[in-house]
C-alpha cells in the first residue's frame, strides 16, 4: 500500500480499435486517468496489470510521465521506461589492488569474474605487474624514478615517495567512481607505504574509500608487523572505514599440512571475500534491494568495520549461516555494539520468510538496539537449497588491543562456536569441551552456559 498524489498516468498507444486495453481486469478503461488514492486493491498497479497478461490492442506502450510539479524534470521516452534526461549513470566501483598483496587479489578476483567491477593493481615492481595485466587488470607502474620498477625493497618509504611521484596518474585512476575498494597486504613496502597514498587521492575524488588489508603472519617477524600496524595507522585517517583480517587467524581454519603457498592463496581470497561481499550487495538487484546510498550511510566516516559471510543448508541453514556470518574466525572482534549493520541474504527459489526472520533476529540480537541496520534479500537460483549471508558491522569502538583484538571484547574461543557450521571457514580440531557442571548451579543457568554467547539473548526474549 502506498500514497500516490496527484499522478497523472499517460499511457499512449497508436491504436485503430476502440478499446485501448484486452486483459480481465482492464477491460474499458480510459488511457488517461488521475490517481490522488491509496493502492488498496493491488490489481490497480501498473505492475500486476502486466504481472496479469494485459497487453494493448495494437501499436507499442509509449511510456509514463509524472505531472510536473513546482520543478520540471524532463523525462526522455525510451521503450516503456521513465529516463531522465541523459539517462541514469550506475554505481562506479573501482578495486585497486596496491603491492604485491593486494596485486594478488585482485588477480584472484579475476579468475573467479568477480562482475560488475573495475580492477586496477598498483605496484612498483613492473614484473610483477606483467602478471596481473596478462588476467586481465589495467596496471599503473609507480616511481619510475624512485624505484625504476625494480620494487620497494620492504622499505614502506620508498612505497610512499613512489606514490607520491605518481599521484596525478593515481588520481586519472580513481576519477569518477563512486566506490574505491583499496586493497593490500599490509607489512611490505609498496602496500604499506602506497596504500595509504591511494587511499587519500581517492577520498580527494569524492570515492566512497574502502581500504580491506590484511596483516602479515607473526613468524614473518616483529618488523614487518610493526609496519604493518604502522600503515593501518596512516591508512585509516583517508579511508571511510578499513576492514583488516589478521592472516594469522588463518591458522585456525587451514590444515596444519596446507602447503605455504596455499596458506597464502586463501590470505589473498579473504580480501577478494571482502570486496565481492559489499560489491554484490550494490550490483545484484534484490528482492528486497540493498543500493549504494544505504551502504554509504553506514560505511562513510565510519572507521573500523567487521564483515563476516556465512554459509547454511537445510532446515537450520539460515541460523548457521548468519551464526557463521556473526562469529567468523577471520574476525579479530565480534559485531557487538555495532551502530552500522549491513547485511544481505541470498537464498535459492525456496528461502521463505521464515528463513528471513530466524536469520534477522539472530543478527538483530547480536547488535546495539538503536543500531542502523540496513536488511537486503536475494533470490539467487543457483544456491539451491544454500543460504549465503553477509554481514557488515561498523561505527563501534576503534579496535585498539594488541594486534587488531578489542581490550573488552576480543573474539571468543572456537570451542564455544562448534555448534554454528561454517562450510569451509572452520575447520574443527577438536572436540568441543562442556563445562563442567557446578554443584550448586541451578539446572536452567546450567544448560544456558551450554548455548553460544549468540544464541543467548534469543533464549532469553524466549522466556
Amino acid at each position: 500500500m502506498f500514497n500516490v498524489k496527484a499522478l497523472v498516468l499517460v499511457v499512449g498507444f497508436v491504436t485503430s480499435g476502440t478499446s485501448a486495453f484486452q486483459s480481465p481486469s482492464f477491460k474499458s478503461r480510459a488511457s488517461l486517468f488521475t490517481l490522488n488514492a491509496k493502492f488498496d486493491d493491488e490489481s490497480l498497479s501498473f505492475e500486476n496489470a502486466v504481472r496479469n497478461g494485459w497487453k494493448p490492442s495494437r501499436g507499442r506502450f509509449v511510456g509514463l510521465r509524472r505531472k510536473a510539479s513546482s520543478t520540471k524534470r524532463e523525462m526522455s521516452d525510451s521503450d516503456g521506461a521513465i529516463m531522465p534526461e541523459g539517462g541514469l549513470s550506475p554505481c562506479i566501483i573501482k578495486v585497486v589492488g596496491v603491492g604485491g598483496g593486494g596485486c594478488n587479489a585482485v588477480d584472484r578476483m579475476l579468475d573467479t569474474r568477480v562482475g560488475g567491477v573495475d580492477f586496477w593493481a598498483i605496484n612498483t615492481d613492473a614484473q610483477a605487474l606483467g602478471r596481473s595485466k596478462a588476467k586481465g587488470a589495467k596496471v599503473l607502474n609507480i616511481g619510475s624514478t624512485a624505484t625504476r620498477g625494480l620494487g620497494a625493497g620492504g622499505n614502506p618509504e620508498v612505497g610512499r615517495m613512489a606514490a607520491e611521484e605518481s599521484r596525478r596518474e593515481i588520481g586519472a585512476v580513481v576519477e569518477g567512481c563512486d566506490l574505491c575498494f583499496v586493497t593490500s597486504g599490509m607489512g611490505g613496502g609498496t602496500g604499506s607505504g602506497a596504500a595509504p597514498v591511494v587511499a587519500e587521492v581517492a577520498k580527494e575524488a569524492g570515492a566512497l574509500t574502502v581500504g580491506i588489508v590484511t596483516k602479515p603472519f607473526r613468524f614473518e617477524g616483529k618488523r614487518r608487523m610493526t609496519q604493518a600496524v604502522q600503515a593501518i595507522k596512516r591508512l585509516k585517517e583517508h579511508v571511510d572505514t578499513v576492514i583488516i583480517v589478521s592472516n594469522d587467524r588463518l591458522l585456525d581454519i587451514i590444515p596444519d599440512d596446507t602447503p605455504m603457498n596455499r596458506a597464502f592463496a586463501v590470505a589473498d581470497d579473504i580480501l577478494r571475500q571482502g570486496v565481492v561481499g559489499i560489491s554484490d550487495i550494490i550490483i545484484k538487484p534484490g528482492l528486497i534491494n540493498v543500493d549504494f546510498a544505504d551502504v554509504r550511510s553506514v560505511m562513510s566516516n565510519a572507521g573500523t568495520a567487521l564483515m563476516g559471510i556465512g554459509i547454511g543448508s537445510g532446515k537450520t541453514g539460515a541460523e548457521d549461516a548468519a551464526g557463521a556470518a556473526i562469529s567468523s574466525p577471520l574476525l579479530d572482534s565480534t559485531i557487538d555494539n555495532a551502530k552500522g549493520v549491513v547485511f544481505n541474504i541470498s537464498g535459492g527459489g525456496d528461502l521463505s520468510l521464515a528463513d528471513v526472520n530466524r536469520a534477522a533476529r539472530l543478527i538483530y540480537d547480536s547488535v546495539e538496539d538503536d543500531a542502523n541496520v540496513i536488511f537486503g534479500a536475494l533470490i539467487d537460483e543457483s544456491l539451491g537449497d544454500s543460504i549465503s549471508i553477509t554481514v557488515l558491522a561498523t561505527g563501534f569502538a576503534d579496535i585498539t588491543g594488541e594486534f587488531g583484538m578489542t581490550a573488552s571484547k576480543a573474539m571468543p574461543d572456537p570451542n564455544e562456536l562448534n555448534d554454528v557450521k561454517r562450510e569451509g571457514l572452520m575447520k574443527e580440531k577438536a572436540p568441543a569441551r562442556k563445562p563442567a557442571p557446578a554443584p550448586s548451579m541451578p539446572q536452567e543457568e546450567e544448560e544456558e552456559s551450554e548455548i553460544p554467547s549468540f544464541l543467548r539473548g534469543l533464549k532469553r526474549k524466549k522466556r
